[in-house]
């Protein structure tokens, strides 16, 4: 979809998901913007109605099942979407040791959750309409599980071939789907991190190619090219080659 006018964006207060709120921003344009902390997405909020757009920014819980359903609604029956962007999510390593039951829980229930409570209040709505664009926040981190963040790659496989299969799913229903896999961006999640990020990039030219491989409808925004492809290749070779590899790489703390 080259031109959505009416968007929904989670995890809209920093990262890729404040940029892409801006990336959007322009007048006509009706955006619906959650995230975890309200003065960031206040801030994010005005950014983007100085540039034109109409906005609802509300901070939500996208673990809260029934929250986000009334939210969504409400911002469906006001404009009907054509654009999500299910973005929200969160990351913690292991600090070198083994991730607690509750980090992984926690994690899981947001970056799988959220999606999900993003998603089924809009889909029957899009289903109606028989168009609209769904578009999941997976990961480089999808395609292999890496030492030292077990349940975030867990999630965002999860995510990825959950998208990858609803996007079959509703193909002939004329509404898209894509997974959205990029490697390092600046955020307050690559901040955390104490190590070297290969082809690390700015959330702004994160969002330039995540627009550009919607409006074509790409079945994977997949980005940038040199990690997806080192990441494919490590997806591609047995476990036992590359275990020794990978257990010697930086662990997140």
């Amino acid at each position: 979809m080259r031109r959505p006018r009416s968007l929904v964006i989670t995890g809209a207060s920093s990262g890729i998901g404040a940029a892409l709120a801006l990336r959007y921003a322009e007048p006509g344009v009706c955006l619906a913007l959650t995230g975890r902390d309200a003065a960031r997405l206040a801030a994010v909020a005005e950014r983007c109605r100085a540039a034109g757009a109409e906005v609802t920014a509300d901070v939500i819980d996208a673990t809260d099942r029934d929250g986000m359903a009334a939210w969504l609604r409400g911002v469906d029956d006001r404009a009907p979407v054509d654009l999500l962007i299910a973005n929200a999510g969160i990351s913690a390593g292991t600090g070198g040791g083994v991730e607690s039951e509750e980090q992984a829980r926690r994690i899981l229930s947001v970056n799988i959750d959220g999606v999900l409570n993003s998603v089924y209040p809009l889909l029957p709505r899009m289903q109606d309409r028989r168009r609209g664009q769904i578009a999941l926040m997976a990961s480089q981190a999808s395609f292999r599980g890496f030492p030292g963040a077990p349940a975030y790659c867990a999630s965002k496989a999860a995510v990825r071939v959950f998208g990858e299969a609803l996007r079959g799913d509703l193909a002939g229903e004329g509404i898209g789907v894509s997974v959205i896999c990029p490697g390092f961006v600046k955020s307050r999640i690559t901040d955390a991190n104490g190590f070297s990020m290969p082809f690390l990039m700015e959330a702004d030219a994160a969002a330039r190619v995540i627009r550009r491989g919607l409006a074509r409808n790409a079945a994977r925004v997949s980005f940038p090219w040199p990690v997806a492809a080192a990441v494919w290749l490590l997806a591609l070779l047995p476990p036992g080659w590359t275990d020794g590899l990978l257990a010697r790489a930086p662990k997140k703390g």
